[in-house]
């Protein structure tokens, strides 16, 4: 899809407040309502916008820990990597997998309330998942920047 200025300026201000009002969103664009409402939905269905949601704080909500942890698993086949995906999308402590390159498999974004119910949680669900074969956590010190603004390009 061919994005002009206008779908441009539209996906930066919905990155930045997806609570915009249509009214809001077309003044900030420079467009009437319709129009503005028009784009949004054709970005929509050609999946450059695949959906809203809240940006929840971990702390606030008693997640103290946030680590990443790189998996290496014990076979490559792909009944293997499909049950080892399927059983993380079940697990919700589990907030980002990513299937990497290099000495790892995975890479896991993992939040828990302190570093012994994380200690437990590895025990408990990481090492029980299907075909891994080693582990290995790292633990955030601060959050640098945490909003995940795709940058649109020029």
């Amino acid at each position: 899809m061919v994005l002009d200025r206008t779908d441009k300026a539209l996906l930066m201000a919905l990155q930045d407040n997806a609570r915009l009002t249509m009214a809001e969103l077309a003044d900030q664009v420079s467009l009437s309502t319709s129009p503005s409402w028009r784009r949004v939905k054709n970005l929509e269905e050609n999946g450059v916008i695949t959906g809203y949601q809240a940006i929840l704080s971990p702390k606030a909500l008693g997640y103290g820990v946030t680590a990443f942890v790189s998996i290496m698993m014990d076979s490559h086949t792909k009944d293997a990597a499909r049950s080892f995906e399927q059983r993380l999308l079940e697990i919700p402590e589990i907030v980002a997998c990513h299937n990497i390159s290099g000495r790892f498999d995975f890479l896991l974004e993992v939040v828990a309330k302190d570093l012994e119910s994380f200690g437990e949680f590895a025990r408990e669900v990481l090492q029980t998942l299907p075909a891994v074969k080693e582990i290995y956590s790292s633990f955030s010190f601060k959050t640098v920047k945490a909003q995940r603004t795709i940058p649109v390009p020029d």
